[in-house]
């Protein structure tokens, strides 16, 4: 007999200063001049990367920025994954220049190079200084403008740069609210260009943000909001975006799946999934995140789930994505949302974490990791060394215990 879904409610209060300005539509980007002087720039920072410059977008916005009056120095050589080294390359560049607005153009990878670029600029110190969240930085950050050319990541709607430590790639989570962007351009042009490859991985890690987000103990009726209407959008296109990568409206969903995600990222953090997957990618560098966090997701959501308040959290997620109907019995709901995710993992034609070179023998050391990673401790359910034991053998398994 199936069981109504009782309202979905949070614990906790939330501070929402409804940051940053979300500008969306195809041709976006050519607004960034503009908005840059609105923001008071005169001298700006432009952040990306080589394939960017490849594609000629890099050059666009520079034109773009010149052509509003701005002087622009341009750091190009953004790699994925950044570590401290990246970011005191492109503060060798942003010094000299005195820039005072920053416009990051790319992935994560290129946000967060802006970000960290941003803390040590007007702050100075090392990354690791400023690991946390909230009021870590003590004089003012400059304006961040973030172009994001792939839906995944969310990090225009964040105010974390997550850089990774050079010798053991540890990610340090490094927040506080200045450098949150003032502005966030979604342009589904600027994604028509990109690698199917790209396209799933980025996509996929906005799914796991997603679903994620909507159990997170931290997660409040804001959050909720943008989880839901996110992991709509995104379940729904990504199989178009795949199969047919010049459909702008499947890609401007995708945008906004991954803006919306990326939201409630901020207003709830994470859990278990991405404290699987960072010890995944830091021993396995082939490993794409998007990759790893998605083909963990399915033990992940299967295991949350044996917790009878975090099935229906799930549930909630796929009634309003429209799996099942209001109503239906959460154990039944979940099973449909890990069959969607599956779906999802099979269109995006990934290779299983075993295929990639993950090893049973790795597990008791990427557990004794995933144990010290910060997403864990918003887990819907504690979670010990020994659970990311059995949660690694799950997902080598296909997601089944």
């Amino acid at each position: 007999m199936s069981s109504p879904l009782p309202t979905v409610t949070a614990a906790g209060s939330f501070d929402w200063g409804q940051r940053p300005r979300v500008i969306f539509g195809v041709g976006a980007a050519t607004r960034v001049g503009a908005l840059a002087r609105e923001l008071g720039g005169r001298r700006a920072l432009l952040v990306t990367d080589p394939g960017l410059v490849a594609a000629g977008h890099a050059a666009r916005v520079r034109a773009n920025l010149e052509a509003a009056g701005l002087t622009v120095a341009v750091y190009d050589a953004v790699r994925e994954n950044p570590t401290q080294r990246d970011v005191s390359a492109c503060l060798a560049v942003a010094a000299p220049a005195g820039v005072d607005v920053i416009v990051g153009l790319g992935g994560g990878s290129a946000l967060d190079t802006a970000k960290g670029c941003d803390f040590l600029l007007t702050n100075g110190g090392r990354m690791a200084d400023y690991v946390g969240r909230g009021g870590v930085a003590t004089r003012p950050l400059l304006p961040i403008i973030a172009i994001p050319t792939t839906a995944g990541t969310g990090s225009e709607c964040q105010s974390f740069a997550l850089i990774a430590e050079e010798d053991t790639h540890r990610k340090l989570a490094c927040g506080d609210p200045g450098v949150l962007p003032r502005v966030a351009i979604l342009d589904p042009m600027l994604t028509a260009t990109q690698p199917r490859r790209v396209t799933a991985c980025s996509g996929l890690d906005a799914v796991a943000h997603a679903v994620e987000t909507a159990v997170t103990r931290s997660r409040t009726p804001l959050s909720l909001l943008f989880s839901h209407e996110s992991f709509a959008l995104l379940h729904a296109n990504l199989p178009t975006a795949l199969e047919q990568p010049g459909d702008l409206a499947a890609r401007g969903a995708l945008h906004l799946g991954a803006a919306w995600a990326g939201m409630a990222i901020e207003n709830s953090m994470l859990g278990a999934a991405h404290a699987l997957a960072n010890p995944l990618t830091a021993r396995h560098e082939h490993l794409v995140h998007g990759q790893a966090v998605s083909l963990v997701l399915p033990a992940v959501v299967r295991w949350n789930a044996r917790d009878p308040a975090t099935r229906v959290a799930y549930a909630a997620l796929a009634v309003h994505a429209r799996l099942v109907p209001t109503g239906a019995d959460p154990a039944a709901a979940v099973d449909a949302l890990i069959a969607r995710l599956e779906i999802l993992l099979a269109a995006a034609g990934l290779p299983s974490l075993a295929a990639s070179g993950v090893a049973a023998s790795e597990i008791p050391e990427l557990a004794a990791d995933a144990a010290t990673q910060w997403t864990g401790k918003n887990n819907p359910v504690p979670v010990s060394e020994g659970d990311f034991r059995e949660l690694y053998a799950m997902a080598l398994a296909g997601g089944r215990p």
